[in-house]
Parts: structure tokens; C-alpha cells; sequence
């Protein structure tokens, strides 16, 4: 039997394996996500925000909130990619991997919306210095509820002033919590997650390690 070589692949504390035919590229795409299995009260189907952090046309890595089971349908749509579909094939501590369903057609044209990704993401960078919402570089925190529970939860975009956040618990509006060290108020829900404004405004050059410290 052929030995198939293989690279690693390390985002943060999880190191990825891949097939040399297959390449991945890494990346910080935000999306959103449901799995067949987590519904609300009403009996729908929750939406959660997630970031793709690599991408293939046969895997998608998913950095969080809430990680299904093993075999459970993911349904994703993700900026710049659209809809995928798909099963989760792996846990990881702070997220999984979809393995994508898709006939040929389908994935030459997921591949080739890969290769432009890869072609393309470090064109439009956003300045950091006059873009007043920031995406971490470290999306994983902890949230403090009001009832002293903590969860984790993943921090999709922040400023001096709040933050908007994805978990698995979603307080409701007015309630007090706290993003890291960060002691805030949620002030919005939308698709995926809550926007949580702080109580106080924070220094720009430390709220982003304030806020995902855990």
C-alpha cells in the first residue's frame, strides 16, 4: 500500500493533519452554523457564528461555540464561500471538522472559490488603526453569565465599547456579563450571537488581551 504523505497544519493549540493531494489553506472567515441535533425550546434549529480557520474542498476546520457529535449533519455559510453542507467527522477542544458533502461538480467549484480565497486574502487587510471594529487574532474566551456560570464562547469582533460574541448560552437584552475581565451589558441579539456593550470604554491598546483572557 502507497504511502500518502502528509503535512501538519497549527492554528493555535490544534495541529491539523493533511493529505498532501488535498491542500488546505488557513484562514479567519467568519460564517455561521447549525447542527441537526441543537434546537431551541420552539424546537428550531440554533443558528451559532463560527470561523472557518482552514479550508479544503473535502474539509472545513471551524473554530466554535458549540461543538456537535461525531456523524451529526452541519449546515455552514460562510463569506466569500456560501452554503455547505456536511457531517461532523472530528471534536476538537475549541471547535471541529465538517467533512463536506458535495458531488464533483460542487467541489471543483468549492476549490476554486478556495483558490481565490487563498489568492486573495491578504489583499483587502483592513488597517487596524482606523478600523474601529477589530476581529482577534485569539477568537476563544469565557464568558461570565449573570448566575455565575461560565461558558466558553467566541469573540467574533470588538472595539473600545463592546464586543459581539457567539455561545451557547444567549442572555437576554440588559442583562450583565462579563467577556473575559470585561464586564458589559447585552444590548442586542442578532443570527449567530448578541452584541454586549461595556460598562466601561477600554484602553485600545489592551482590551483585545482583557477580553479573551480566560
Amino acid at each position: 500500500m502507497a504511502i500518502v504523505p502528509v503535512n501538519q497544519i497549527e492554528f493555535g493549540d490544534v495541529v491539523f493533519v493533511e493529505r498532501q493531494d488535498d491542500v488546505r489553506i488557513i484562514v479567519r472567515i467568519p460564517g455561521r452554523y447549525l447542527l441537526a441535533d441543537h434546537r431551541n425550546a420552539s424546537g428550531e434549529r440554533r443558528v451559532f457564528a463560527c470561523r472557518a480557520v482552514y479550508l479544503s474542498s473535502h474539509e472545513i476546520g471551524l473554530a466554535a461555540p458549540v461543538i456537535g457529535k461525531v456523524g451529526e449533519r452541519v449546515i455552514a455559510d460562510f463569506d466569500q464561500l456560501g452554503k455547505v453542507e456536511g457531517r461532523l467527522v472530528r471534536q476538537l477542544e475549541r471547535g471541529f471538522v465538517m467533512r463536506v458533502a458535495a458531488n464533483e461538480e460542487r467541489r471543483r467549484d468549492l476549490a476554486a472559490k478556495i483558490a481565490w480565497v487563498e489568492n486573495h486574502k491578504n489583499h483587502d487587510a483592513p488597517n487596524r488603526r482606523v478600523v474601529e471594529r477589530i476581529v482577534p487574532a485569539n477568537p476563544y474566551s469565557k464568558i461570565v453569565l449573570a448566575d455565575g456560570r461560565v461558558e466558553t464562547c467566541l469573540v467574533l469582533d470588538f472595539s473600545v465599547t463592546g464586543a459581539a460574541i457567539s455561545a451557547d448560552t444567549v442572555p437576554d437584552i440588559r442583562a450583565v456579563v462579563a467577556i473575559g475581565s470585561v464586564v458589559g451589558r447585552v444590548i442586542r441579539h442578532f443570527v449567530g450571537g448578541f452584541a454586549v456593550q461595556f460598562i466601561e470604554r477600554q484602553n485600545s491598546g489592551t482590551v483585545e488581551a482583557l477580553i479573551t483572557s480566560e
